[in-house]
């Protein structure tokens, strides 16, 4: 498998920011299944007065997805990749809405500490070297009772839709990402996915991390049981124990 981490994989999408936009147009449903998702917070009174964080935001999809279910909160939109990151402050925003450059395994050293209410990351997990390290540190950024949603392709498990994700990258992804110059960076995506936990396995990881009343929810299309919704809640003092 090609795998890419850390400074390798930021410097590979910092390369890709330009035309990362009109690939991901090219997948039926991505920024309906994106909203999807962060409607899946089930923020109250339309995000007022809320503080939220976008884990990972890209160019930008999750931080819009993230605004359309609550257009009144104020959000935190982070990422590691300094080109993506450039691409989505260049988008008109609300006054809300402030973009951090930071790796997600380095929050408190860009000043990006606690309260918030909720954290949205949208294909974040898989790309990380130390996913249960970030996961500890979404718990501590988020208030007692703070909920979080993950959007990300994990696999149900079951054998066809790992083929259905593997024709797809052979003969739609991987095609695409050469004629776009981004090659590695594609042929990451689709063995980033093979390697990482299924479904099941990443629930069961969200418990690990101490998270209460954890879901995983399918999106539809053709990305049913490939691509999933997991929402979670921290727990609060009462459910902490002595």
């Amino acid at each position: 498998m090609t795998l890419l981490h850390d400074t390798d994989l930021s410097a590979a999408f910092d390369h890709a920011a330009r035309r990362y936009d009109r690939l991901t147009a090219l997948n039926p449903g991505y920024h309906a299944h994106l909203r999807r998702s962060a409607r899946r917070l089930r923020l109250p009174g339309e995000g007022h007065g809320l503080r939220l964080l976008d884990l990972g935001c890209g160019t930008g999809a999750s931080t819009a997805a993230l605004l359309a279910a609550a257009p009144r909160a104020r959000i935190v939109a982070v990422d590691a990749s300094a080109g993506m990151l450039r691409r989505a402050a260049a988008k008109p925003w609300s006054p809300q809405v402030t973009f951090v450059h930071a790796p997600a395994e380095g929050l408190a050293g860009a000043g990006v500490t606690g309260g918030f209410d909720a954290v949205f990351a949208a294909y974040l997990f898989r790309n990380l070297t130390d996913p249960d390290g970030v996961l500890a540190a979404v718990r501590t950024v988020l208030r007692p009772g703070g909920r979080l949603a993950v959007h990300e392709y994990t696999l149900s498990g079951r054998p066809a839709h790992r083929a259905v994700w593997t024709a797809v990258c052979r003969g739609i992804v991987l095609p695409a990402g050469r004629l776009a110059g981004d090659g590695g960076l594609y042929r990451h995506l689709w063995h980033s996915v093979l390697a990482f936990d299924t479904a099941p396995d990443f629930a069961d990881r969200l418990r690990r991390a101490g998270f209460r009343r954890v879901r995983a929810l399918p999106l539809p299309g053709w990305q049913t049981g490939i691509t999933h919704t997991f929402t979670a809640t921290a727990p609060d003092a009462r459910q902490e124990g002595p």
